[in-house]
């Protein structure tokens, strides 16, 4: 019999925070064992409501949403993301450069395909959020991974971004505050990197989903407000800042020298047709949640609850022997290391495997975020405390053993 196979173009396309590890977990729940995730970040399942106010508009548009909005989307939501750029100081932002998409996953895949040739270059962050690198990679490119250094607070190494830029380099990628490192880059290195693009003719995607979930008093700067000359497409939704993943509202602006990218353009506003709209009802949240109280500051401020299970997170999980971890200053997340000298690991997929069959905690390991080496992993220190501290105090267990375990076998 013939056999249907997958499309070639999977070949290079990893999605490893719902990848095997998950599969597995989910095989482990439907035999009845409770798994602790570690794994993603879905703000409502750990308690995060979206907050009520965009909840009730929601409902209150329900009714009229039934039918396709303008491609592009609503004139108030669209409107509400014009005014937060003004606020951001992003410069000649008009309606029209602003695009409403499911969430700003399906927009990150959009830009992408309208701009790459096959064979044509885009720079990423390692480790990055692994859609940049699956969507490159789909649209016919080639993902080329510039360090992020972990010795320098997980801040993008410029050297490298320049060492790796050739003739077919079209854009770079920052991802700022950074998935999956927590770290937040200064305006200095947003400058520098701006002015690699202008002198290269680079587009700038600027992925910017956790420019609110920002901890000890720190501020983040938009890099499209850093230059009017380079061509700067902002991704944002509602998922994190506003707790409502399943909303699917995102948005992304085009901003800088819009009369060179004229084609492209319409490339975008083609895409943007052939995809009819996106969720309407989703939309009508954008408007109330843009405008309305922000609590997200209640939850990262001090004694808020995602600061507190950030400093937790980090003292349990610094406190195992061998694990080292940069404290995140924003976003959800932190990118532990496990030093090789203790933990000789050469498949780290399979290791967190064993992890989680052993412990029932699920975590993804550092080649899932494009990170060379297998020496690093991700943890999202969402659920509530008392499960956090069961969760870590599960691995720093599992880690005793194996590190017991490589001891006697050394010897």
């Amino acid at each position: 019999m013939k056999q249907f196979k997958k499309s070639a173009k999977l070949a290079n396309v990893l999605y490893d925070i719902r990848g095997p590890i998950m599969e597995a977990a989910q095989r482990m729940e439907e035999e009845g064992q409770k798994i602790i995730k570690l794994n993603i970040g879905n703000l409502a399942v750990f308690g995060f409501d979206a907050p009520e106010e965009v909840q009730q508009d929601m409902i209150r548009n329900l009714p009229g949403s039934a039918g396709y909005s303008d491609s592009k989307g609503i004139f108030a939501a669209r409107k509400a993301v014009m005014h937060e750029t003004q606020k951001q100081g992003i410069a000649g932002v008009t309606l029209d450069d602003i695009y409403l998409g499911n969430g700003a996953s399906e927009l990150i895949a959009m830009a992408t395909n309208a701009l790459l040739n096959d064979g044509d270059e885009m720079l990423l962050p390692a480790p990055d959020y692994p859609l940049w690198t699956a969507v490159t990679s789909l649209s016919g490119g080639k993902p080329v991974h510039y360090l992020c250094d972990e010795d320098n607070g997980w801040m993008p190494n410029l050297d490298d971004i320049r060492a790796k830029i050739s003739p077919r380099t079209k854009g770079i990628v920052v991802i700022n505050p950074n998935n999956p490192t927590g770290a937040l880059y200064s305006d200095e290195l947003l400058k520098s990197i701006v002015a690699i693009a202008r002198e290269h003719h680079l587009v700038i995607f600027a992925d910017e989903v956790y420019d609110k979930v920002l901890y000890d008093h720190a501020k983040h700067t938009a890099i499209g407000s850093l230059s009017t000359d380079v061509l700067t497409l902002t991704f944002n939704s509602l998922s994190k800042s506003y707790r409502s993943c399943g909303y699917r509202a995102g948005w992304l602006v085009v901003s800088g020298d819009k009369k060179r990218a004229e084609d492209y353009i319409e490339g975008l506003n083609m895409l943007s047709n052939m995809r009819l709209c996106a969720n309407v009802p989703g939309q009508w949240a954008i408007q109330t949640a843009l405008g309305g109280y922000q609590s997200i500051n209640d939850l990262v401020g001090d004694g808020g609850r995602l600061r507190r299970q950030r400093d937790l997170a980090y003292e349990l999980i610094t406190a195992i022997p061998g694990v080292s971890c940069v404290k995140p200053s924003a976003a959800l997340y932190m990118f532990p290391k496990l030093d090789p000298k203790i933990y000789p690991i050469e498949d780290d997929r399979q290791f967190f495997l064993e992890l989680l069959k052993e412990t029932k905690v699920m975590l993804v390991q550092g080649t899932g975020f494009n990170w060379a080496t297998p020496d690093h992993f991700r943890i999202v220190f969402l659920p509530h405390e008392e499960d956090l501290r069961e969760a870590i105090h599960r691995i720093a267990k599992f880690l005793e053993l194996y590190r017991l375990r490589s001891s006697e076998t050394e010897s």
